[in-house]
């Protein structure tokens, strides 16, 4: 059961930027977001809901700073956004960043997303049952 708070992350990223780089680099896409949050965040007519992907972003980087890490020894794929069964976004962690959580004591990431007509943003919170290790270099 998570317990302390052993980190804290919080980030924005400019919607149009987003835009820009999946339009301009669309292998990005299968590069940043899993499977599962490029269908969440595709409309029925097959257009990207690029506030969403951007927020998810945010997250992935939040979940860095939570981590106190930075994207070190993970990918952005091994972040994972999802919602619940009533909609509120939960991190599930992969391969790499699943190793760096256990490392740093963290068993618990509680997820904040919000949107503007110019951002995504996140804020996520860190839990754990001990203090964290030291951060791996290299």
């Amino acid at each position: 059961m998570a317990g302390a708070v052993v980190g804290v992350g919080v980030d924005a990223v400019e919607i149009a930027r987003v835009r820009h780089a999946i339009t301009r680099t669309p292998a990005l896409l299968a590069r940043v977001w899993t499977p599962q949050e490029r269908r969440r965040c595709t409309t029925a007519d097959g257009r990207w809901r690029v506030p969403e992907l951007a927020a998810r972003f945010a997250a992935k980087e939040a979940v860095a700073k939570a981590l106190g890490t930075g994207i070190a020894g993970f990918a952005f794929c091994d972040v994972e956004v999802v919602p619940d069964r009533r909609g509120k976004p939960e991190i599930v962690l992969h391969r790499g960043a699943a190793e760096v959580a256990a490392a740093r004591g963290v068993a618990d990431l509680q997820a904040s997303l919000s949107t503007s007509a110019e951002l995504g943003l996140a804020f996520v919170v860190a839990q754990g049952s001990r203090a964290p290790g030291p951060v791996a270099s290299g």
